[in-house]
């Protein structure tokens, strides 16, 4: 015990010495730049910012971009949150196609087109055996919960905003 109190007695006088003024303080924690994960899917978490006339509308999204993912998208999911979205990304502008298969909620799907504008959105689409298409190349769908779109005012047009992670 004495023993600590002598070291802490030299910590505390090194502290106030004029030497321990003079140096520079310890470096910050470095910031962590991993992308932020949903703890549900473990997939990765973007913004994806829809932009209707001045109004920016923002999405926390799931990031589905492997083969995996897309093909699991929001299957057996009972619920998502106005501000939530899945981002299915193409890496080439292609026709994209989706059926809901074992999707209990209605979704607004909406394509984005090469220049990052909306080109159709099905609205509210239900569990489906058949599927829904782009009305030419996509190059990313986002999903929303069903009828938010029109709540929004998001429509064929809207420029649509985000980053993938490298």
């Amino acid at each position: 015990m004495v023993r600590m109190v002598a070291i802490l007695a030299g910590l505390m006088l090194a502290s106030c010495s004029p030497a321990a003024a003079t140096q520079d303080p310890p470096p910050a924690p470095a910031q962590s730049t991993a992308p932020a994960v949903d703890p549900d899917s473990g997939l990765t978490l973007i913004e994806v910012t829809v932009v209707s006339d001045d109004t920016r509308h923002s999405f926390v999204t799931e990031l589905a971009d492997t083969n995996e993912a897309q093909a699991r998208g929001m299957m057996f999911r009972t619920e998502m949150g106005d501000d939530e979205a899945m981002l299915f990304p193409s890496y080439e502008p292609q026709l994209r196609s989706f059926w809901m298969k074992n999707t209990a909620l209605p979704l607004d799907i909406i394509f984005i087109g090469p220049d990052m504008r909306i080109t159709n959105i099905e609205a509210g689409v239900p569990y489906l055996e058949e599927s829904v298409s782009s009305d030419g190349p996509a190059l990313a769908v986002l999903e929303i919960i069903g009828g938010r779109s029109e709540q929004l005012g998001i429509a064929p047009g809207d420029l649509v905003e985000f980053q993938l992670p490298e």
